[in-house]
Formats: structure tokens, sequence, C-alpha cells
């Protein structure tokens, strides 16, 4: 026991020297390092975190340009549109202006067709019916009366 003993208590003076040579060199400088990477690691989190919020906004941005370049265009559209549309009115009044214009034309050629067609129809009728009472009746008739005779029938 007495060896024992002795490489015991000179055990336990080794192991003391080495606890505290751990406990007053190595641990503050594994602390210091595990200190280290977790204020890199909450930074690199805050940094990350910094980067996502200014990628939101941008995207924020981006939709909201977007939105307003669409609502853009579709006001340049309507406005197109709206142009359009007044052309096409003025356009429309111009043609219905012009084929009124041609329509009374064609109306007053038509009258005056018709005019000269009865004219030479009731010409052409009194002749013949001045020919037909000769004809027929053997009576000679005037073209005053047969003209007269057929404006009457007309």
């Amino acid at each position: 026991m007495e060896v024992y003993g002795s490489q015991f208590f000179w055990l336990l003076i080794v192991i003391g020297i080495i606890y505290f040579f751990i406990a007053k060199n190595m641990v503050p400088k594994i602390s210091k390092t595990v200190d280290d990477r977790q204020k890199r690691i909450t930074d690199d989190l805050a940094a990350a975190q910094a980067a996502q919020d200014r990628a939101e906004q941008i995207e924020e941005d981006y939709r909201v340009s977007i939105n307003n370049a669409k609502s853009d265009a579709v006001g340049k559209v309507n406005a197109a549109k709206a142009e359009a549309g007044k052309k096409h009115e003025a356009a429309v009044k111009r043609a219905d202006t012009s084929i009124a214009k041609k329509a009374d034309e064609a109306d007053n050629a038509l009258k005056v067709a018709t005019a000269t067609a009865l004219t030479e129809i009731e010409a052409v009728a009194a002749e013949a019916a001045k020919d037909i009472v000769a004809t027929v009746s053997g009576t000679k008739v005037t073209a005053a009366q047969a003209k007269k005779a057929v404006k009457a029938a007309f």
C-alpha cells in the first residue's frame, strides 16, 4: 500500500497540475474560439437577414414598378383606343355625309329620269291612242286631244 499510496498521491498531483494547466490556459482559448465562432455565426445571420430584407425591398420595388408600367400601358392602350374611336367616328361621319350626298344626287337623277320617262311614255301613249282611235273608229283626233286623254288616264 505504501507503493500504491505514493503513486496514487503523485497521480493526484499530476492530474491536478494538468487540470489547473488546462483550466488556466486551454479553457480560455477554447472559450474564446467558441465565443468568436458564435459571434461570427450571429454576424453572418444578421448579414443574411439584412440581405434578405434588402432583396425583399428590391422585389417589392420591382413589383411596384411592374404594376406602374402595366397601369401606364393600360392607360396608353385606352387612350389609343379612344383616339382610334374618335378617328373612326370622324371617318364614319365623313362617309355618311358623302353617302348622303351621293344618295341625294342619285334621288334627284332618278326623279329627273322618272319625269323624262313619264313624259316620253305619255307622248308615245298619246301617239298610240291617236293612231288606235283613227284605226278603230276612223275619226281623226288631234295630238292635243290625245295628250289630254292620256294625261287624264295616268
